[in-house]
């Protein structure tokens, strides 16, 4: 007896986004039988983890095919190859492609002598044909339109895990979102690695701004574009336009900032100051009232003193951030960042939980801000959804997946909203619960 293929995923969103895209193209291809781990090289412990989820899979399913991808494998191919666990090491360039994955149906590359047909050197991959969308609920879809990094920040090792920045040409990415909105798609999220670069690799260097407004020109019936991780200073003015004019253009962006002090974000090599990072805010509330912010910060960098940290923690109210990705450092062995003097480990993880208790108490202030106003939600599932800002709703009654409801903000609830159905309905429609499966 056969069985579907079992996919564990660690790290990232865009991770999740592919993995959910090669499970699409696993189940095309009629792949049966194996287990498929994309795993992570953000930090050391994401490393012990992805070996650790490669052992358990296999200790549960010792039949199966173990099909090992993402990260870490691309970084470090000889270790995850090595392991007696795997049987297919697929590298980052070739794991969303199609003849991958009907060639591993077929049988190839499962030998334990057998050399290594879905893996190569990242840094020479080149953006050919736009990667598969991916269904990340009923509702909502990802379109990744980016991969890769040109920018060497000394925490992280991603870049030689993914390669250097690449773009998905401008038509491909149209049609992926025209064909999602034909299949009841209400809201497509644009995904990559380094988002803000899209199009730099590209004859007359577009920018993400030229990108969103192509989709939202050419596909009229697409209700909600998002946009996901971004680098403040690399936005475009013309994005920047857009997002203060195009109410489709979802007032909700995630800041990819790390820190809020200059010593450190010049340790870090980032290419803002803390004043950069203010007056992006402020710019953006300027053009776009309702819009909140999200944040991927670090607490604990090698050499941050008490001052240091405080001027981090003071950054999430200076710029109201609601939705915190807080990361403890963990030194990456091959980064300069781990040859840096270390804060003491106890440190680093109180200040991890002061950044997330001043997340939590912006995000409280901002949706209080919120109740008595009106929302458009798109619904998750029977009872909950994301308004435009992307924040948590809740209903007391059912409401179809895929739908947006117009609805009126009650209250906070929990780490969300409270919400109400207004008497109409906006955009309802029910072909995403059908066709997304």
């Amino acid at each position: 007896m056969t069985a579907a293929p079992i996919f564990e995923t660690l790290g990232c969103r865009l991770n999740a986004y592919e993995t959910e895209a090669m499970r699409d193209l696993a189940a095309s291809a009629g792949v049966e039988d194996a287990c498929v781990v994309n795993t992570c090289a953000v930090t050391a412990e994401a490393v012990r983890k992805s070996r650790q989820a490669v052992r358990k899979l296999r200790r549960a399913n010792p039949g199966a095919k173990l099909v090992v991808t993402g990260c870490a494998a691309q970084i470090d191919p000889d270790g995850f190859s090595g392991m007696r666990e795997v049987d297919v090491l697929v590298g980052n360039s070739r794991k969303l492609r199609r003849d991958t994955w009907a060639g591993i149906s077929k049988g190839l590359g499962a030998s334990r002598t057998s050399s290594q047909p879905y893996f190569d050197d990242i840094m020479s991959a080149k953006a050919s044909e736009p990667p598969p969308p991916a269904a990340g609920s009923r509702s909502r879809a990802y379109v990744q339109v980016q991969n890769g990094c040109d920018h060497r920040c000394t925490f992280c090792i991603i870049p030689y895990g993914r390669g250097n920045s690449r773009s998905v040409p401008i038509e491909g990415v149209v049609e992926q979102v025209g064909a999602l909105v034909e299949r009841g798609y209400c809201e497509v999220v644009l995904t990559g690695v380094d988002l803000t670069s899209w199009g730099a690799d590209m004859p007359a260097a577009p920018r993400l701004g030229n990108l969103a407004a192509r989709i939202l020109k050419s596909v009229p019936e697409l209700k909600r574009l998002r946009v996901s991780s971004v680098d403040p200073v690399e936005i475009d003015p013309e994005f920047l336009d857009l997002f203060g004019s195009e109410p489709r253009l979802m007032p909700h962006l995630h800041l990819s900032l790390q820190a809020g002090d200059n010593m450190i974000l010049k340790r870090m090599k980032r290419r803002h100051s803390r004043e950069d990072a203010i007056r992006f805010c402020e710019q953006v509330r300027r053009l776009r009232p309702d819009a909140l912010f999200g944040a991927d910060l670090i607490a604990g960098f090698p050499t941050e003193t008490d001052a240091m940290f405080e001027n981090s923690a003071r950054l999430v109210e200076e710029c109201g951030l609601t939705f915190l990705h807080v990361f403890p450092f963990s030194p990456r062995e091959g980064t300069p960042a781990a040859r840096m003097p270390q804060v003491p480990r106890d440190a680093v993880r109180e200040r991890a939980a002061r950044l997330r208790e001043a997340g939590a108490n912006e995000r409280r202030k901002q949706l209080g801000a919120l109740v008595g106003k009106r929302a458009k939600v798109l619904m998750e599932s029977p009872r909950t959804g994301r308004t435009e800002q992307f924040a948590e709703a809740a209903f007391d009654s059912d409401h179809p997946v895929g739908s947006i409801i117009d609805c009126l903000v009650a209250g906070q609830k929990g780490s969300g909203l409270a919400v109400a159905e207004l008497p109409i309905a906006v955009g309802t429609t029910g072909r995403a619960a059908s066709a997304a499966h």
